[in-house]
């Protein structure tokens, strides 16, 4: 009697209910973006009123590692995991489960790579360590992207969202692979064996739909560590792990990593990266590295993505939707330009020996990141009242 009383009193459904409906809120594009731009422009405010402060913050140490360094490699491999059930879903389910529908955002997520790595050597040739960041242009952020898609763009035809998500699906899955592949200089062959074989067991008990949560953990765990003691980046293990995932247990998944990753992983990591000092903002764009960077990204990702998926049709290897028209597709390639999240990843990789020339080049990925969002929202903004008058019309 007395606990049925407290709980009219008290009750604890709604609280459940206002964190289920929290999560559902992170779920979206709209409201990750938002928190992520939140703590972006936090960390901005912090480290040119109170830099010390900021910089300190970054460097504190938590167990054996900076909270920086948690940042980068630890929660980053929650955003990857979360890519990695991306990709599966839509190798199987998806865009990318019908070949001739895959044709068109492959083939513009792949040109959306080369030609922005292309534009940034040719802006940054002969400046002292350009070479090493050729690949900080080639990624698009996800969340940021459909975030100002959703925005600006919510009236706009299914199909260009679908495009724009498979493009980036394919576009994180180029750029983890070059992470692997091109910044990881000494593996220890032992830690990486070790870090595959977890991850192969990881394989074996979602193959036959183990249903068992006490049990992943630990195995994630154990699979994110090996990697990084490897020397490969521990996000390669989160987008492996995210790959192998069973499509059974994908979607809970998703359900419960998603807020986990939108609400916290990635605004803490931008929080930790995004604080630049500003005193000398002008300066920066002396710095060739840095120019590359946003012509790479604002310039280059514009010409790859819409070029690409233009030749594709030209050449007959793939299809337009019935519901695009190329103003549209021109729009959205200009979201591509948007880097941020792993764009800042490479970048700490490539110039992270090199304070000076990181803190440009983040700058850089902001200041590019921040003309693609503003530039393809006045584009789509345009596209969306022409579409509506043509109805009116109708």
């Amino acid at each position: 009697m007395l606990v049925r009383r407290a709980a009219e009193m008290w009750p604890i459904r709604p609280t459940v209910r206002y964190a289920r409906t929290l999560a559902e809120a992170l779920r979206t594009e709209t409201i990750g973006g938002i928190i992520m731009l939140v703590a972006t422009v936090a960390a901005l405010i912090w480290a040119n009123v109170a830099n010390d402060s900021y910089t300190a913050l970054q460097h504190t140490s938590l167990g054996p590692l900076e909270l920086y360094h948690w940042a980068q490699s630890g929660l980053l491999a929650i955003f990857f995991f979360v890519a990695g059930l991306e990709v599966k879903e839509e190798f199987v389910h998806g865009e990318l489960s019908n070949v001739r529908k895959a044709a068109l955002p492959i083939i513009a997520a792949v040109a959306g790579m080369i030609v922005p790595a292309v534009v940034f050597l040719a802006v940054s040739w002969g400046a002292p360590g350009a070479a090493d960041g050729w690949a900080i242009p080639t990624a698009t952020d996800i969340a940021f992207a459909l975030a100002v898609l959703a925005v600006t763009a919510s009236a706009m035809p299914a199909a260009l969202r679908a495009f724009l998500l498979t493009c980036a699906v394919v576009d994180d899955l180029g750029a983890i692979s070059i992470i692997a592949i091109f910044y990881t200089e000494n593996v220890d062959l032992i830690m990486l064996a070790l870090g595959a074989l977890t991850i192969a067991v990881y394989a074996v008990l979602q193959r036959r739909k183990v249903k068992a949560l006490w049990l992943y953990l630990p195995l994630a765990v154990m699979a994110w560590l090996f990697v990084e003691l490897s020397g490969v980046h521990a996000t390669v293990a989160g987008v492996a792990l995210g790959l192998l995932t069973n499509l059974d247990h994908a979607e809970k998944a998703d359900q419960y990593v998603r807020p986990l990753s939108a609400g916290f992983a990635v605004p803490v990591f931008a929080f930790l990266s995004a604080g630049v000092v500003l005193d000398d903002f002008g300066g920066i764009f002396t710095d060739r590295v840095v120019l590359g960077v946003i012509a790479g990204l604002v310039i280059g990702k514009f010409l790859g993505v819409f070029g690409g998926a233009w030749l594709a049709v030209r050449l007959g290897l793939a299809r337009l939707s019935e519901e695009l028209q190329w103003r549209d597709m021109a729009a959205v390639s200009c979201l591509a330009g948007i880097g941020f999240t792993v764009s800042l990843l490479i970048g700490e990789l490539a110039y992270g020996d090199d304070p000076t020339r990181f803190r440009a080049v983040t700058t850089g990925v902001l200041t590019a990141s921040l003309i693609a969002s503003v530039l393809a929202a006045v584009l789509l903004h345009v596209r969306v009242r022409k579409r509506l008058r043509t109805q009116d019309d109708v």
